[in-house]
């Protein structure tokens, strides 16, 4: 079974066509589709059109939100419903082709565990098009995931990925990025981006520094999440090393100016004091911060493993059987 995963929001004259197309490609390649609607609190009576196309088809399952929680937590949802083996996720605003449904499959028999659509032709303004560009191409300096399109919707993945890669805030888009951290392999093809025929994007211009901030959690996460005092400490040291020199730095001057008999320097009317301050009371600060985050990483980690398991050998009968006894042996005398 292929499990389909769609999160919606407002866009009741997509579904019923979304719902068709899904079916005749289904039908086409002999596929065993479920079909996951996640109404995300829509307005627009999106889930009356979802409760019609469950009642008439037994292979489409509606989730719906008390009130819009965003993508990630939809896309959530939709993995726990999931029975398939393969998950695809796309958009439900008819702009994901499902005829890529195979070419996707395809690309993850390749030996790849998540395969990411890269609508190479895309049918969006400008002002979508141009800012999405440079956060892919800093995605793929920060993280090393290098792929040309992170944020489509259009994207299949193993259920080992689902069950190891957990969702929350505005993390859709990076999921990608948190499958490579567990060491599974991604992959990526050309699909169809389709120009939009009903409603409007739900995503603006506010989504940039939404994007920068998320990608800089991402970035901690994947490289420090099981030991965050090495970022933190790290820092916390540095900033203490400078403010220790520069403290050092001052007082060594006014000892010189008392020795040598002149007027002392009034240290309180000098910048470097402050500065040297400060960084004293942010190393102190950063450290702490450290210590406690190792703490909160202890005790998480009790619940979830920091390690990907691919494979398990089969035990072997031979390692629990007594070895024979060599011919040539001699009897134990007792």
């Amino acid at each position: 079974m292929i499990s389909v995963v769609i999160p919606t929001f407002n866009e009741v004259e997509s579904l019923a066509q979304l719902h068709l197309e899904l079916r005749e490609v289904a039908g086409k390649n002999d596929y065993q589709l479920q079909i996951i609607f996640v109404d995300d609190g829509s307005t627009d009576g999106s889930w009356q059109v979802i409760e019609k196309l469950a009642a008439e088809d037994e292979h489409v399952l509606g989730i719906r939100f008390r009130r819009n929680f965003g993508k990630a937590a939809a896309l959530s949802a939709g993995f726990d419903a999931a029975e398939g083996e393969t998950i695809i996720t796309m958009d439900g605003d008819l702009q994901d082709d499902p005829a890529e449904i195979p070419l996707l499959l395809a690309k993850l028999e390749q030996k790849f565990d998540v395969v990411s659509g890269w609508k190479q032709h895309r049918f969006d303004p400008w002002h979508k098009v141009w800012p999405s560009r440079i956060f892919n191409l800093l995605v793929g300096m920060l993280t090393g995931v290098k792929l040309h399109d992170h944020n489509c919707g259009l994207k299949c993945y193993r259920r080992d990925v689902i069950h190891e890669v957990r969702l929350y805030g505005e993390l859709h888009r990076f999921v990608p990025v948190l499958a490579a951290s567990r060491g599974f392999r991604i992959g990526e093809v050309v699909v169809e981006h389709r120009p939009r025929k009903y409603g409007h994007s739900k995503y603006g211009l506010s989504r940039i520094p939404k994007g920068l901030l998320d990608l800089m959690t991402v970035q901690f996460i994947t490289r420090f999440g099981q030991r965050p005092q090495h970022w933190l400490g790290t820092a916390g040291m540095l900033s203490l090393t400078f403010g220790f020199f520069g403290m050092s730095y001052l007082a060594a001057v006014w000892c010189v100016s008392r020795l040598a008999g002149n007027t002392p320097v009034h240290l309180h009317q000098t910048a470097s004091l402050y500065y040297s301050l400060v960084a004293l009371l942010i190393g102190v600060q950063l450290l702490a911060m450290g210590f406690v985050a190792e703490l909160i990483a202890s005790l998480v980690s009790r619940d979830s493993d920091a390690y990907s398991v691919a494979q398990h050998t089969s035990p072997q009968r031979a390692l629990n059987e007594t070895p024979a006894k060599p011919e040539n042996a001699e009897s134990d005398p007792s």
